[in-house]
């Protein structure tokens, strides 16, 4: 290993934390929108069909997806 190389090691190691964590930040701010445009749709379906419970509904199915997506970007990014 030449001296080049072995300073260049700790380098990466420092911005690597720092991308993961900009990278998960991301993946929060994804499943808030998610989340609230399934509680928009929802109260929108609500509204057209005269409904009371596909809010409801909808807001909790786009909870499950935000949180399943965000389990599968934390792996990825952890791989």
């Amino acid at each position: 290993m030449t001296k080049n190389n072995f300073q260049k090691q700790p380098h990466k190691k420092a911005k690597k934390p720092l991308h993961k964590a900009l990278q998960l930040s991301g993946a929060g701010l994804q499943m808030g929108a998610t989340i609230y445009l399934g509680y928009l749709l929802g109260k929108w379906l609500d509204a057209k069909f005269q409904t009371t419970y596909l809010e409801q509904s909808i807001t909790l199915l786009a909870i499950f997806l935000a949180m399943y997506s965000l389990i599968k970007q934390a792996q990825k990014i952890n791989d």
